[in-house]
């Protein structure tokens, strides 16, 4: 796979899980956890959460889209 065009996937894998986890987050009861749950600090914690979440998945699949193409060259 050209640089190019991983780097592109890789940019809106990222900002895709990035959001699907925000939108996770969102049914998260904070409340129950946190003293101020409507508060400035516990959206910053939410928003952390999300890209830290969302980052790991686009590694995750990026990884595994790695490894079926490296896996693929195995029979050539």
């Amino acid at each position: 796979m050209p640089q190019e065009v991983y780097g592109l996937l890789s940019i809106i894998l990222s900002i895709a899980f990035i959001g699907l986890a925000w939108w996770a987050l969102q049914s998260f009861r904070f409340d129950k956890v946190l003293k101020k749950p409507n508060g400035v600090q516990a959206k910053l914690l939410q928003m952390f959460l999300s890209i830290v979440i969302g980052y790991e998945l686009s590694r995750f699949f990026l990884d595994y889209l790695g490894w079926s193409l490296t896996f693929g060259n195995l029979f050539n």
